[in-house]
């Protein structure tokens, strides 16, 4: 029982940690950042490459109706647009635009400078190679 207590006490902290860590990396975010259904198409788009609307829809558990409004709003902030799909010409690929990838990538370096700064002042070398094997550990979480 005190094994399941210390477990679950380190849990909460990892939880704790975690949404600590992640809203210091938001406030490295420009302003007018996106939504978090956004942003998860955008990742998505920028991961997986163009796709349906229905496709995206799937991929992120929500009705078709629903992508169809998140496209059409990152459509009208110029981050994605839609050419007609090769093999079915009665769908729509919905895709990053190239402007848009670049202030994406921009955001992620600004993130991880000021992750990496924070590391170098905050970790010794010997504490950075723990956090890196946590980092495998974390990995293994998120994917269970």
């Amino acid at each position: 029982m005190p094994e399941a207590l210390q477990l679950a006490a380190l849990a909460a902290e990892v939880r704790i940690s975690a949404g600590k860590l992640i809203r210091r990396l938001r406030e490295q975010a420009q302003p007018g950042d996106f939504s978090s259904s956004q942003k998860s198409v955008l990742l998505r788009l920028d991961r997986d490459g163009p796709a349906t609307v229905s496709a995206l829809a799937r991929a992120e558990s929500v009705r078709p109706q629903s992508m169809r409004v998140t496209v059409a709003a990152l459509q009208t902030m110029g981050a994605v647009n839609g050419t007609p799909d090769p093999h079915d010409g009665r769908q729509t690929l919905v895709a990053l635009t190239p402007t848009f990838r670049k202030k994406l990538y921009a955001s992620r370096a600004a993130k991880e400078d000021w992750l990496t700064r924070a590391m170098l002042a905050q970790l010794s070398a010997s504490e950075q190679q723990q956090l890196a094997d946590a980092v495998k550990l974390l990995q293994r979480l998120a994917e269970f």
